[in-house]
């Protein structure tokens, strides 16, 4: 997938029962993933244990979906699902937790093909690279007619992103993490990016392999003037971008859409784009 140290994704909005990570979770966390750098086995194992126990990745989504957008709760979203992608390694013999993620990911992947279906379309699938939100959009505005071929490549799609939320530095700084990622040295921090970190994340969106989420797709979809649709396994499953501010993903206006998929849980290497075409423009075997 490329790097990914400074994202939020695509939001959801489910109601789950799990409580969100307060401040006693978050420092049992922290305790049991230092656990798992012992040298003894049966502590890595227990640490692991209880991690999977937590439900973080549930915890992560309701951080997501019920708290303030901001660079604090952003983070402890990514925190929890890092440790519980750590944990899931420590554990890759448990019977029960190998069913649970294969169970997991056969649903968000039913889930995301029913939407499909609805709509017509089929996932065209796009190479892991770091690169898939970019090459992903660029496919679908190559079918629409929009960039040329020579045109439609996830390196000019970084620029155009890059350019856009460069030029528009407050309408994205107080939704980007304040220093270093949200995995990084200053991810709690109330205050905003200075022009500086501004500057250097511009930079690495347009130059590096950093992995592009919900900034990027606002900044891609308000450049090409597009509505860009994200069809995803948990409600709601189409997420509508509109640059008009249309919310509305059965609105008249959805034959003229970008339309890409977002899998949390179906890949290994973890969260990916896909893009979805039209099913008569899908290649034959």
């Amino acid at each position: 997938m490329g790097k990914r140290n400074n994202r939020r994704k695509t939001p959801q909005s489910s109601t789950l029962s799990e409580p969100t990570m307060d401040h006693e979770n978050d420092t049992l966390m922290d305790d049991l993933l230092a656990h798992l750098d012992s040298q003894d086995a049966t502590v890595q194992t227990e640490s692991a244990t209880i991690l999977n126990e937590m439900n973080l990745n549930d915890q992560a989504t309701q951080i997501e979906t019920t708290e303030k957008k901001d660079a604090k709760s952003r983070f402890k979203a990514r925190q929890a699902r890092k440790a519980a992608q750590l944990a899931q390694s420590y554990a890759p013999d448990d019977p029960e937790v190998q069913a649970r993620l294969e169970k997991e990911a056969k649903d968000e992947d039913a889930a995301i093909r029913k939407v499909c279906r609805d709509l017509s379309v089929e996932i065209y699938e796009i190479n892991p690279d770091g690169h898939c939100l970019f090459s992903a959009v660029a496919d679908q505005l190559l079918l629409l007619e929009v960039l040329s071929k020579e045109q439609a490549t996830y390196t000019n799609l970084r620029i155009a992103a890059a350019n856009y939320i460069h030029s528009h530095p407050t309408d994205f700084i107080p939704f980007l993490p304040s220093a270093g990622g949200e995995d990084g040295e200053g991810a709690l921090d109330a205050g905003f990016m200075n022009r500086q970190q501004f500057d250097s994340y511009c930079t690495m969106v347009r130059d590096t392999a950093v992995w592009g989420g919900e900034p990027e797709i606002v900044a891609l979809s308000k450049a090409f003037s597009f509505p860009i649709h994200v069809v995803q396994g948990s409600q709601p499953f189409v997420v509508v971008h509109d640059p008009m501010g249309d919310q509305n993903p059965t609105s008249s206006k959805v034959e003229r859409v970008v339309r890409i998929s977002y899998h949390r849980k179906l890949y290994g290497l973890g969260e990916h784009y896909n893009s979805l075409r039209p099913i008569h423009n899908i290649p034959q075997a």
